[in-house]
């Protein structure tokens, strides 16, 4: 199967998940002024979309009746991973290249999740390569824009 074979919906919509990230690297790195707030909105939306990730493991398990505690322990993860990354902000540390270079690990590796969790559930295989690309195109903005 081709990622065209998904609803279009889902493949614009996914893909254009990136966009946020791309707009703010091009405003940390062209923008003095609004540095920062690139940096920190950038770290925010990284967050969110791991949570959202983990979101949709939930629900994949709670809909397969899963009893065991193992996905549900691993839904959980991104979230948890997510305010880690965030409470550095929150405390007042002032540099933001960690938390979005951790955060870019998570979301480059996050369908990993997706292939094991596939031995498990059924999963239509032209939805694992859009997360792929999905995750590549969103991990490799995050890391860019905690290198700048």
């Amino acid at each position: 199967m081709t990622v065209s074979s998904l609803p279009r919906p889902v493949v614009v919509l996914g893909l254009a998940g990136i966009a946020p990230q791309v707009f703010c690297l091009a405003v940390a790195l062209f923008s003095h002024d609004w540095r920062w707030i690139a940096l920190a909105a950038g770290c925010f939306y990284a967050s969110l979309i791991l949570s959202f990730l983990g979101g949709m493991w939930w629900m994949l398990a709670l809909q397969h009746k899963v009893s065991d505690w193992s996905p549900y322990v691993v839904a959980v993860i991104p979230s948890l991973a997510g305010w880690a990354a965030v409470l550095p902000w929150c405390l007042g540390w002032t540099w933001p290249a960690p938390a979005l270079v951790f955060l870019a690990l998570l979301l480059g590796a996050s369908p990993l999740v997706d292939r094991e969790l596939s031995r498990r559930f059924t999963f239509d295989p032209a939805w694992l390569k859009l997360r792929w690309v999905m995750a590549s195109g969103l991990g490799a903005s995050t890391l860019l824009l905690g290198l700048s």
